[in-house]
């Protein structure tokens, strides 16, 4: 089990993790992955293989990331973030029910998240933190990955709602292109709801920072010695860069992702639409 660390008179030590700490932790999961097939919820199944794959992708990062803390070259690091925007693309088209064919969702998911979270990020570290040289690997792997970490979810969660949206509201919207409007004024409302859907969730995340919950970069600083005033000024930091990345992802998916959907002449193609097996 875990043991207090030595402290001095100023700092206190990183208490050290055990395997039966983390095992403890496991168990839980896995009680309630019984209480889900208990209730025939379905989970089961996708909790163990989230919890599987979090621990094998943790633990080969942590090493990933010991090497390039010690070999800091760009080289390494540009094809580090380059794996991560990929991946992040990957689990948008992956988490929607409805997607668009061939790999032109992937495009624009990738697409949308380089402009919003690589410009911010980039913006961070250059003109805010002026980390030299900018892609230090303590600085640039972690903000970037909140950052899209955070930007992923609300493009995946507004992609999918408009796809959603346009089938399910497909008769609405061609009556609405028959009269006359433009594929703009026929989706509008349906664009504006799923780009409110992207948003909410980093909107409530602001709005219960600090009395509700601490968030999780503040909790790791603190945790590893950083004085809560500093702590909490880096919170503040990285608040403001995932809700620009996510907005501007958001705005940028819905808007290509609506202009796929429609062909030149206005008509809306849901051919251009398969479902998730």
């Amino acid at each position: 089990m875990a043991r207090f660390g030595e402290r001095g008179d100023d700092d206190m030590d990183v208490i050290s993790l055990s395997v039966a700490d983390l095992s403890i932790a496991a168990f839980l999961l896995i009680l309630l992955a019984l209480a889900s097939f208990r209730l025939q919820l379905g989970l089961e199944t996708r909790m163990l293989t989230g919890g599987l794959r979090m621990i094998i992708q943790l633990l080969l990062i942590g090493q990933v990331l010991r090497f390039l803390f010690t070999d800091a070259a760009p080289l390494w690091i540009g094809c580090m973030l380059v794996v991560m925007l990929s991946v992040a693309a990957r689990e948008v088209r992956a988490r929607q029910r409805r997607r668009l064919n061939g790999i032109t969702g992937y495009w624009i998911g990738m697409f949308s998240m380089f402009i919003s979270s690589f410009t911010v990020t980039f913006m961070a570290l250059t003109v805010m933190i002026q980390v030299r040289p900018w892609y230090t690997p303590q600085y640039a792997i972690p903000l970037l990955g909140m950052v899209l970490g955070n930007t992923m979810t609300g493009i995946a969660l507004a992609s999918d709602r408009l796809t959603s949206q346009l089938y399910d509201q497909r008769n609405m919207v061609e009556q609405r292109l028959v009269l006359g409007q433009s594929w703009r004024e026929a989706s509008s409302d349906i664009r504006r709801d799923c780009m409110r859907t992207g948003m909410v969730p980093i909107i409530n995340s602001m709005a219960a920072a600090g009395i509700v919950s601490l968030p999780g970069m503040m909790t790791g600083q603190i945790l590893g010695g950083t004085p809560p005033v500093e702590a909490v000024k880096y919170q503040i930091l990285i608040m403001f860069l995932i809700a620009a990345g996510t907005g501007f992802g958001v705005i940028c998916s819905i808007w290509m992702t609506s202009r796929k959907l429609f062909d030149s002449r206005d008509r809306l193609c849901l051919d251009r639409l398969i479902s998730k097996k």
